[in-house]
């Protein structure tokens, strides 16, 4: 008998090598730009187009589903979801629709969609003009300012008081922030809620904690989350409510969250596993990998299989630097040494070029631990994460500032497929 046929849109090898693994039959796609040699020996058929060129893409892949037909229509990459919901619908499979990941995608939309519904109500103004930021920051005492699209806290910038406004005005035009919102500033805990779904039904796999040093980029992670059980329960109903709201029907989400005195208040989410290898921290306290979990849809049985008692906790923290060219990094081997460390990657070397945080990208690496506990785990990874010391020197301020344009460039993808043109 023939192998399940899946398409798997975009991803790293490691991703694709997972649904190989399970004997499905991949055919995958990825973006020239992203294209890993690595990627070959696990898939039947490797097309190398991009992806978010929504036209070509979906012509090509009803070709070859009228050659031979897909079971499912997968992705675990964020600048794919829109896409793979695109393509379910017009091969006519099953799985969450583009309506479900337009709504997860389009934050505008999504929060209108939960004010409506009375799922955690936040203040928020769409494409404001300057006068009308600074009455919103007036209202809300703080704010933050982000695009309607995206993901990695990228063009996301914190407004403490109305006294900011005209700085982060400045700041959005240079930027080329121009389709952009502001919500008020939720004042809590910050954590993220990982589940799987099955046929609409949802499973709450495990809860993430969170710091981000008062910032907007993310800095460490914990799983799970030091939270008592009334939290954990309002949390999970939370993302529950907004599921439902959204109609995702199958595979992971990301839903991050604010435990604001009023309760529960949903930040984003996202119809895929958690990035910032929240995956590989999930897996190694609830031995479930997510990744895997999404392919078996394609298969017999229960995806998430057995599911048993949380072992320990694990965390990852994430390492930063002054900006300016690195000169030298030292400590990873001490880093590693440690007992509970599980990984360290230092992802900077000397002559590189460190940016101030603007968004998860310019973090500079990170250490994987596990602990007996939470508290023990986020410990560690803080002391782990210490010993490795990356020394930089200021850079010649001759390169221009970046932009919105600049560093999606970098990373070869647009925020909204359905509004570029092909290219």
């Amino acid at each position: 008998m023939a192998a399940t046929r899946v398409l798997v849109v975009g991803g790293k090898a490691g991703i694709v090598r997972k649904a190989a693994a399970l004997g499905l039959d991949v055919v995958h796609i990825q973006k020239p730009s992203a294209f890993d040699p690595d990627v070959v020996e696990h898939c039947s058929q490797l097309l190398l187009v991009d992806y978010q060129d929504v036209p070509t893409v979906t012509a090509l892949v009803q070709v070859l589903h009228r050659q031979r037909p897909f079971a499912r229509v997968f992705t675990q990459t964020e600048a794919a979801q829109v896409v793979a919901g695109h393509l379910t619908d017009a091969l006519g499979l099953p799985g969450n629709s583009e309506r479900t990941t337009r709504l997860l995608h389009d934050k505008p939309a999504l929060r209108a969609l939960l004010n409506e519904r009375g799922i955690g109500p936040v203040r928020t103004l769409t494409r404001p003009t300057a006068d009308e930021l600074r009455d919103f920051v007036k209202a809300t005492g703080s704010a933050v300012l982000k695009p309607t699209m995206g993901s990695g806290s990228l063009g996301v910038r914190r407004i403490a008081s109305v006294d900011e406004v005209d700085e982060a005005w400045a700041w959005r035009e240079a930027f080329g922030l121009d389709d952009f919102m502001a919500e008020e500033w939720l004042v809590g805990e910050e954590l993220s809620v990982e589940t799987f779904s099955r046929d609409g039904a949802h499973t709450v796999v495990a809860v993430t904690g969170k710091e981000t040093g008062q910032g907007v980029v993310e800095l460490g992670h914990v799983v799970p989350a030091q939270l008592d059980e009334s939290a954990r329960s309002a949390a999970a109903s939370t993302v529950e409510a907004l599921l439902d709201a959204v109609g995702l029907v199958d595979g992971p989400a990301h839903t991050e969250l604010i435990l604001t005195a009023a309760g529960p208040r949903v930040i984003e989410s996202h119809s895929r596993r958690g990035g910032d290898r929240i995956n590989d921290l999930v897996r190694l306290v609830h031995g479930i990998d997510l990744e895997e979990a999404a392919y078996r849809l394609a298969l017999d049985g229960d995806p998430l299989r057995q599911q048993g008692e949380p072992a320990g906790a694990a965390a990852i923290r994430f390492l930063v630097a002054a900006p300016g060219t690195v000169t030298s990094v030292t400590g990873a081997e001490r880093a590693e040494a440690m007992d509970g460390v599980v990984q360290v990657d230092v992802q900077v070397e000397p002559g590189d070029t460190v940016h101030e945080l603007r968004w998860s990208e310019d973090r500079c690496g990170y250490v994987v631990v596990r602990a007996a506990d939470p508290e023990a785990a986020v410990r560690l990874a803080a002391e782990a994460a210490a010993r490795i010391v990356i020394t930089t020197e200021p850079a010649a301020a001759d390169a221009p500032a970046a932009t919105l344009g600049t560093l999606l460039d970098e990373v070869d993808e647009v925020l909204d497929p359905f509004a570029a043109p092909s290219r």
